[in-house]
């Protein structure tokens, strides 16, 4: 087997901005990502907002998909929501138009965001050709699991997906954008339970990609490097349960790492409070995963998973929580 270069390269990684006003690090990074969500009610105002939040991160390439709660990004989901709100709730086209603009009003409006760095994906495969030398293949999908799916890039809890991240001519996916988790890997709710999707790990599982990034469940934040079972899948509906390998995985970060423990010491607790106040100092956690760090990523038979949701989860018990912060991730990745 031949020897296959790699460049060391790396990410600013955030999720669900929500139409916030968020202070990224001024730190410069090789690619940006935001896995969606990029507004809260999908209005025109929080695109611009989101816009020049991505104008103001330094990195030559943003990648940017779209979550749930940008539906006007998806015309179908626009069309019905709107159509609801006229005939339902007797909201005047009109003031819909003002606030959300026409159908694909929105997706014009960051297609001429003047700001060559940025690019919205679509959903599948996409390759890239850095500055730092190296070649970047990702996966793209904004679609997640819902009861009702009744917001943008929705199917429900029992219709199939496709998460098509293994491509038929065996081309490497060295990165996958998903606005939710994986079922199983940071998907823990506020009520306790998993709220990611079986279907993608299945497809993660299969691909085993470098990376796998996303926001959606917001109490889900932090990063694990999980080290998965074997060469491949060890049955034909790979979850959680039978492909990871819980003893030779790291979490590298979580909420709970921050919260009040119910019987922590005095000393615990000062110590808990210093590493929240240094990773707001910061503006943002990091994590290296490259040959000479302490954990190595093995391409084929580790995946890092990254939860970069900057919006509190909806029930957050710490009476000192703040909004969270961005990811910056360093891997390796073939050069060119």
């Amino acid at each position: 087997m031949g020897f296959t270069y790699t460049t060391k390269t790396s990410f600013l990684i955030l999720s669900d901005t929500h139409g916030k006003d968020h202070t990224m690090p001024r730190v410069p990074v090789d690619v940006a990502i935001h896995c969606g969500d990029l507004t809260d009610e999908s209005k025109l105002k929080e695109f611009r907002s989101a816009l020049e939040l991505l104008k103001s991160i330094n990195a030559p390439l943003k990648l940017v998909i779209p979550g749930n709660h940008d539906f006007s990004l998806d015309d179908a989901a626009f069309q019905n929501i709107t159509a609801e709100a006229t005939t339902k709730f007797q909201i005047e086209p009109e003031l819909i138009k003002k606030e959300y603009g026409d159908v694909s009003q929105a997706r014009q409006l960051c297609s001429d965001s003047k700001d060559e760095s940025i690019t919205f994906l679509d959903e599948g495969i996409h390759t890239f050709r850095l500055q730092n030398g190296a070649v970047l293949t990702v996966y793209a999908s904004p679609f997640t699991p819902s009861r009702e799916a009744h917001q943008g890039f929705q199917f429900k809890h029992n219709d199939e997906h496709h998460f098509s991240i293994s491509p038929s001519d065996d081309q490497k996916v060295d990165i996958v954008i998903t606005h939710g988790p994986p079922k199983g890997v940071l998907d823990r709710t506020s009520s306790n339970h998993r709220g990611g999707c079986d279907q993608l790990f299945a497809a993660i599982a299969k691909a085993r990609p470098r990376l796998h990034c996303f926001g959606h469940i917001h109490e889900g934040w932090g990063a694990k490097l999980v080290t998965w079972r074997g060469k491949e899948p060890t049955t034909t509906t790979p979850s959680h349960f039978t492909e990871i390998d819980n003893s030779a995985s790291v979490l590298i970060d979580s909420l709970a790492d921050y919260r009040p423990r119910k019987f922590e010491s005095v000393q615990e607790a000062k110590d808990r409070k210093k590493r929240k106040e240094r990773l707001f100092t910061d503006g943002f956690r990091s994590t290296s995963h490259c040959k000479d760090d302490k954990h190595p990523l093995i391409a084929g038979q580790q995946t890092l998973f990254v939860n970069a949701a900057l919006e509190m989860g909806p029930e957050d018990e710490d009476p000192d929580a703040r909004e969270q912060v961005p990811w910056i991730v360093e891997l390796e990745l073939p050069s060119s």
